[in-house]
């Protein structure tokens, strides 16, 4: 199912968590594949850790214009042209309402907003040439509340409406669509567990957000992602899937 032979697919975050889900499925599915992180050790390691044979660097800070537009260009160089870009860099922190900095808030809105935008702004005339599409990771913290985490929420919340609005401008050129997970076995909920100074409390707590009673895995992730980049998916645009075991759907 789903056959990206010779594709060439971009996956920003593509060294950790649910990016690397996406990098192994692409990769599997035929795709030529290029990694962007923010340096080029972490691509190094992923490269080694996943055994992933022809992986290409694109290296790159997407938090401003000029650092995703780096990462766009080493893509598009490395593979000859792109056709599908998967925005699924991102970082997350809890944070009290009454404590958040202006660094916190930029790092949150620069990183999960601010370079799903430009990455995608950067990647159009390429997707356009091949008639490609962008699949951006949001959350379900964009699409309900989310306490603790109020700069987080508004990011993820601005890339639902951005997918929306990308899709609607360009509907005729670049398909667009988001995925909205809930709580995803990766480490970056590892790492909030650990700063929440019980861990165990923490991830039970993530489990139980979820009516199924469990945190969805990245390759779980990463399946929808592969529908909405593939030509199945050819009359699909505008749409934000919430995976989440339920959690948005209702009490």
């Amino acid at each position: 199912m789903f056959d990206f032979t010779g594709k060439r697919v971009l996956i920003t975050g593509g060294a950790h968590g649910i990016g690397a889900a996406c990098a192994a499925a692409f990769h599997a599915r035929g795709a030529r594949v290029a990694i962007g992180s923010r340096h080029q050790n972490s691509f190094e390691e992923f490269a080694a850790r996943s055994g992933l044979a022809g992986l290409h660097p694109a290296v790159g800070n997407v938090s401003t214009q000029r650092g995703a537009e780096a990462v766009i260009a080493a893509a598009v160089t490395r593979l000859g042209g792109l056709d599908v870009l998967v925005n699924a860099a991102g970082v997350f922190e809890e944070v009290p309402i009454e404590r958040i900095s202006q660094a916190h808030w930029d790092d949150m809105l620069g990183t999960n907003l601010g370079g799903t935008f430009f990455c995608s702004q950067a990647a159009l005339p390429s997707l356009a040439e091949s008639s490609g599409n962008i699949v951006n990771v949001a959350s379900d913290a964009g699409l309900i509340g989310y306490p603790m985490g109020v700069a987080y929420s508004a990011a993820k919340g601005g890339v639902v409406n951005l997918t929306r609005a990308m899709a609607v401008e360009l509907a005729r050129r670049v398909r667009v669509n988001c995925v909205c997970p809930g709580n995803v076995d990766t480490d970056m909920i590892q790492r909030a567990a650990m700063a929440s100074g019980d861990p165990a409390d923490y991830l039970q707590r993530a489990r139980a957000r979820a009516h199924t009673k469990r945190m969805a895995r990245p390759a779980e992730i990463a399946a929808a992602i592969l529908y909405f980049a593939s030509d199945e998916a050819a009359s699909t645009t505008g749409a934000a899937l919430a995976i989440d075991g339920g959690g948005t759907a209702g009490f």
